[in-house]
């Protein structure tokens, strides 16, 4: 395969895009790299998310939600694996960070297993003032 990423369009997902996402996430929830999302949630992220094309087909999706002005969470990125490590994760990450920005809002985190993923994309462990994020499991299973 020469240069995909020079054809990758990156353009916002609408909800018309519903199944075809659906559809392209659910290997990822079923290897259990992503969490499985109700028909509510992608719904809801869908009109905040991106998607990577490659000749017309789907390659990639991100979706930022937005908890308030101070806080986003990049979601839900995956990216097939004929595409990875040519660049279509990092510019689904540059263009929900690109959103952030556009509407003002001051952090935004990733829960992940690719920590170095997204250190190279400029998150880090800790923020300014040396704040972390904790987390608590309530339960067995999402």
């Amino acid at each position: 395969m020469s240069e995909p990423e020079s054809t990758c369009l990156i353009r916002p997902s609408t909800p018309d895009d519903f199944a075809a996402v659906e559809e392209f996430i659910l290997p990822f929830v079923e290897s259990k790299w992503l969490l499985p999302r109700t028909t509510d949630e992608l719904s809801e992220l869908l009109p905040e998310g991106f998607i990577a094309e490659v000749d017309g087909s789907i390659a990639g999706f991100a979706a930022l939600e937005i908890y308030s002005s101070k806080l986003a969470e990049l979601r839900s990125l995956c990216v097939d694996l004929n595409y990875q490590r040519i660049g279509i994760g990092r510019k689904l990450v540059d263009a929900c960070i690109a959103k952030a920005r556009e509407r003002q809002v001051y952090e935004v985190l990733v829960v992940t297993s690719s920590d170095e993923f997204f250190r190279k994309c400029g998150f880090d462990f800790t923020l300014p003032g040396e704040k972390k994020a904790l987390f608590l499991t309530t339960r067995d299973s999402p």
